[in-house]
């Protein structure tokens, strides 16, 4: 039985990466469908994603790949094409980013799992039941250092019961701990309301409307201890004018915002994300 699988790696750049690559992938019998390669000469880095079939197990594919990953120093991810990321979705009391990824899941368009979803209030357990995924409400009442550290603690819960491969904060407007945000390094990802690295923080839009720009944006990004400063994913941008309000910003905003995140998600989802240290290389 022929399986797909997708290997995506970086490494220290030399010559001869691509050649010892495809050459064990060739003795395991894999049919290469796809491949794309990049090379950061800034930093002497090469990177590479291969969509391939093979009749071979994936444990013993991952076997006969370890010896030439540990010789190139190669961080490295060989998975099953088949397989669905398992995410957690964390919402607050804006729920379009939610809606709009349970509608892409629901009709086939966003290929993941949803096992759960996580929220600081109560607003949207009524649409989690509409579409059968469990609702954890987890409140921040006086927000002191404790009560965060024990409601992470139940986040940290669900993640683990639920073997989840990647948390979303959908405009989950809660800054979370350093230790999580190191414990999720490289599998968490957050919308931000603006183009970064343009006005961080609250309000964006307004700041926006204040600068009087000509171009807004949303930024869809990996979530790092240093607020609106994790390693950007995807963007995207509307025109505006000088007429439009901070509440007309607002409302064109949440639609670019619901498209940066789902194409997000869909690139991690798919293996198509590598990091490179701030910066991502995705392979569209």
């Amino acid at each position: 039985m022929t399986r797909r699988f997708i290997l995506k790696l970086s490494c220290p750049d030399r010559a001869g990466i691509v050649h010892a690559v495809t050459g064990v992938l060739l003795q395991q019998g894999g049919n290469i469908l796809t491949s794309h390669q990049h090379g950061d000469a800034d930093h002497a880095r090469f990177f590479m994603r291969i969509e391939f079939e093979a009749t071979a197990e994936e444990a013993a594919l991952q076997a006969a790949f370890e010896p030439l990953a540990n010789e190139f120093r190669m961080d490295w991810e060989l998975v099953s094409r088949e397989r669905k990321t398992r995410v957690l979705l964390l919402v607050s009391k804006l729920g379009h980013c939610l809606n709009d990824l349970l509608f892409r899941v629901q009709t086939g368009h966003l290929p993941i799992e949803i096992p759960a979803i996580v929220s600081n209030h109560r607003d949207f357990y009524q649409l989690a039941a509409s579409h059968n995924i469990p609702f954890h409400h987890f409140p921040l009442l006086g927000g002191t250092e404790a009560q965060k550290a024990a409601q992470e603690a139940k986040i940290r819960e669900v993640i683990a019961d639920n073997q989840i491969d990647l948390v979303v904060l959908a405009r989950y407007m809660q800054i979370l701990s350093p230790e999580l945000c190191r414990e999720l390094a490289g599998r968490a990802i957050n919308i931000h309301h603006s183009f970064l690295p343009s006005f961080k923080g609250a309000k964006p839009y307004h700041q926006a409307y204040e600068r009087g720009v000509k171009l807004i944006g949303a930024t869809a990004h990996y979530v790092t201890s240093d607020l609106d400063e994790g390693p950007i994913i995807e963007q995207e941008v509307a025109r505006i004018d000088h007429s439009m309000p901070p509440e007309q910003l607002v409302g064109i905003g949440r639609d670019m915002e619901c498209v940066a995140l789902a194409r997000a998600i869909q690139w991690h989802a798919e293996h198509r994300v590598l990091l490179n240290g701030n910066r991502t290389v995705v392979f569209r």
